[in-house]
């Protein structure tokens, strides 16, 4: 990472098939970070921290070192269960739909990926939220 919000490229390469992939979504810069939209509705954002960041108590080990942090939107049922888990799941102060994932090394991408879907689908349009198969239940 050489600058605020800059995201290790491997990380991109993980979310990008993911996000891009979905219909009529689009990448752009943020901010700060990068975040994929569907129309004009962030869905996913992803950007680099440093350890004094609220995403800092969600994880694990203290660090002193920047890392990356994704933030999606949940449906209402699930956001409890998210949050109530821990670490790597924290809650944002920015809406009350949006969850936040420490994107650790212990991160599980197929898990990440449903939960993209699923931001997708919280926020597309009904007929392009149809065209995405609904992630299967966890567990």
């Amino acid at each position: 990472m050489t600058g605020p919000g800059d995201v290790p490229p491997e990380i991109l390469d993980r979310l990008r098939p993911v996000c891009l992939g979905l219909p009529e979504t689009y990448e752009e810069p943020a901010w700060v970070g990068t975040r994929w939209r569907i129309r004009k509705r962030t869905f996913a954002h992803v950007l680099a921290v440093g350890p004094d960041h609220p995403a800092a108590r969600a994880r694990a080990a203290a660090t002193d070192q920047p890392f990356c942090v994704l933030t999606f939107r949940s449906p209402g049922d699930e956001i409890g269960g998210l949050i109530g888990g821990g670490h790597p799941f924290y809650k944002p102060d920015w809406a009350a739909d949006v969850v936040g994932m420490v994107l650790d090394g212990t991160v599980g991408w197929d898990e990440v990926a449903e939960l993209l879907t699923e931001s997708y689908r919280v926020l597309a349009p009904k007929r392009l939220a149809a065209q995405v198969d609904r992630p299967p239940e966890p567990g």
